[in-house]
């Protein structure tokens, strides 16, 4: 049957609009918050880095026992909508703050939003479509999070060029379109039933259970996170070399609209010559930005940087998620994006520390530099690890799937 727009279902369609509306939201706050925590709190770059690495390790450790729950109770749409309404009602009260251990504590909060839905939506968004399909599907939910991403610095710096530059203020705004998010999830997602003679017992929080081949993919996605550190440091980064505080959200809207304009094409590249190989060129790819960001002297170096930067993420994002899509069965989707996020979790709150630290002892080359280093390694160990990609299904094959999933689903979305 033809579904409209990219062939994609509703859910698939409806999770990207609540992940747009979601990222207008957040992205109003991100671009700022290192300058407001170092400007307005008085935050160090050490401090910054403490942040954003609990916050991103809180939510990945989080995401392992949403999954879990959502694979053991088939529920998913529950949890995702309690995620995304935690995060909605925590971010204005960044506004608030008056020290740096507020700004913390409220980012803790909100990552906990973000750690309770991500899994059980990557799952969900998997059952949303058929193998063949993967890669793209999931590259559109990416592609609206950061068409999202880029609305949302657009917004705020248009505030702050017309109205005024009160970062506080900003802040609190950013929870009109987080009320848009919630409404769409509530009214256009609905959880699907698998085929009961499919189902299986939830698989145990226990390393054994997994495929040998989703162990190497761990191991490896674990390694390079260590040298995949906040982006925020990216932006002070170009605070460094001259960009100012209005032009900054200028510049997160660039790199939102190359991830933006990739992640579909990205994704779909994925369906066609096979995951691995787009991994191993987005590691390669990320290595060498994370070059130039080391070695860049002027500002519009950085300009090229963030763009190409965007094609990373366009090639990336997606193509992992629907890697683990292929390497395991439906019934255990949720516990898997679980187990991939905690894997990042674990490595997130060093990355960004060690970022920190080594910029602040040995300089920013040295920093940037070891993230070059740690992505290419992990190319290198796509290749010699994971082995070439097995064949897609064939069309028939390809056509019973979302047969299936139009059956489980109860109704033609």
């Amino acid at each position: 049957m033809a579904k409209p727009f990219l062939g994609l279902s509703k859910n698939v369609r409806s999770l990207g609009w609540v992940s747009l509306f979601n990222d207008i939201a957040s992205e109003m706050i991100y671009p700022l918050l290192p300058l407001f925590l170092n400007t307005v709190l008085g935050a160090g770059v050490v401090f910054i880095g403490l942040i954003e690495g609990i916050a991103e390790s809180v939510s990945s450790f989080l995401k392992l026992f949403s999954g879990w729950v959502s694979d053991r109770f088939r529920k998913r749409k529950g949890l995702i909508f309690f995620g995304y309404a935690l995060a909605s009602m925590t971010r204005p009260f960044i506004g608030l703050a008056t020290s740096a251990y507020q700004v913390l504590f409220l980012r803790f909060f909100d990552r906990i939003g973000k750690g309770v839905r991500a899994a059980p939506r990557d799952a969900l968004l998997s059952q949303s479509c058929g193998k063949e399909e993967r890669g793209k599907a999931f590259g559109f939910q990416r592609a609206m999070d950061h068409a999202g991403a880029m609305t949302g610095p657009l917004l705020a710096s248009l505030v702050m060029t017309l109205f005024t530059k009160d970062l506080r203020i900003i802040f609190l705004l950013a929870f009109i379109p987080s009320l848009f998010c919630l409404w769409i999830l509530w009214r256009g997602v609905t959880d699907i039933q698998e085929d009961q003679g499919s189902i299986s017992p939830p698989p145990k929080l226990n390393w054994r259970v997994w495929d040998k081949k989703f162990k190497f993919f761990l191991l490896i996605i674990t390694l390079f996170t260590l040298g995949n550190s906040s982006d925020a440091f990216l932006l002070l980064r170009a605070q460094d070399l001259g960009l100012n505080v209005v032009t900054i959200p200028i510049l997160w809207f660039v790199f939102h609209l190359s991830k933006s304009v990739c992640s579909i094409p990205g994704g779909a590249l994925s369906d066609r010559i096979g995951r691995r190989r787009v991994m191993i060129l987005a590691w390669t790819i990320y290595g060498l930005v994370y070059l130039g960001f080391a070695f860049a002297s002027r500002a519009y170096q950085i300009w090229f940087l963030f763009i190409v930067y965007g094609l990373f993420y366009g090639l990336s994002e997606g193509t992992e998620k629907a890697w683990i899509s292929d390497l395991v069965e439906e019934s255990m989707r949720g516990t898997a994006y679980g187990t991939y996020h905690f894997f990042i979790g674990i490595a997130a709150l060093p990355a960004s520390l060690l970022m920190g630290l080594i910029w602040k002892a040995i300089g920013v080359q040295w920093a940037f530099t070891f993230g070059a280093i740690l992505a290419l390694i992990a190319a290198f160990l796509t290749i010699v690890l994971m082995g070439e990609d097995k064949q897609g299904k064939k069309p028939d094959e390809n056509i019973q799937v979302m047969v299936n999933y139009e059956n489980r689903s109860g109704r033609r979305n």
